[in-house]
Order: structure tokens, then C-alpha cells, then sequence
């Protein structure tokens, strides 16, 4: 797809042509405001895959996290257990000291 660099000034001159452009021609445009690159205006379409992909994105970064947390968890559990501390015992002492108001994250 086609991009093109626009002043803002020439936007508001001719702010139907534009939108037309971006909306069923899908030209994406970059808005200039003062020399100095502001905005963009794309096309709906775009800004829906933007969207989906933005959160396919944070939900993928989300499961990795998840995942290096429990590898974490699981060598963590695997050390203890190494220098022979009661892993359960030691998880029931923690749970009992948290805060009651953290209680009901569960």
C-alpha cells in the first residue's frame, strides 16, 4: 500500500478527497505539522487489523510471561526440594501469612 506524506493545511483543504483516498483506496497518509511527522490516516480496515494484531501481540507476550513464571516456579520447587526443605509445608506457611485482602485473588 501506497503512504503519503501530507501538512496538515493541505488536510483540512481538502479533507473529503482524503478521507475518500484512505478509506477506499487505501492510501495511508502521514500527517506534517510544523515539518514534524503527527499522525496518521488510514483507512478503518487497517485500523482493525492494527488493532487484532496489537492484541494477538500482548496476548502471546501475556502466555510467555506465564510460561517463564511457572518455569520459574517449577525450579524453584526442584531446588527446594534438593536441599530437602518441605516444599508444601513452606507454601502453606506463606499463604497463611498474606494479607486477608489478598485472599479472595484466588
Amino acid at each position: 500500500m501506497t503512504a503519503k506524506t501530507i501538512s496538515v493545511t493541505e488536510l483540512k483543504q481538502n479533507l473529503g478527497e482524503i478521507v475518500n483516498e484512505a478509506s477506499f483506496g487505501g492510501t495511508r497518509f502521514i500527517l506534517l505539522s510544523h515539518g514534524k511527522e503527527r499522525a496518521a490516516l488510514i483507512s478503518v480496515e487497517d485500523l482493525r487489523l492494527l488493532e487484532k494484531l496489537l492484541a494477538e501481540s500482548q496476548r502471546e507476550l501475556y502466555q510467555t510471561q506465564q510460561q517463564n513464571l511457572l518455569a520459574d516456579a517449577r525450579q524453584l520447587r526442584e531446588s527446594a526440594a534438593e536441599a530437602s526443605y518441605n516444599v508444601d509445608a513452606v507454601l502453606e506457611e506463606v499463604r497463611e501469612e498474606r494479607p486477608d485482602d489478598l485472599t479472595d485473588l484466588r
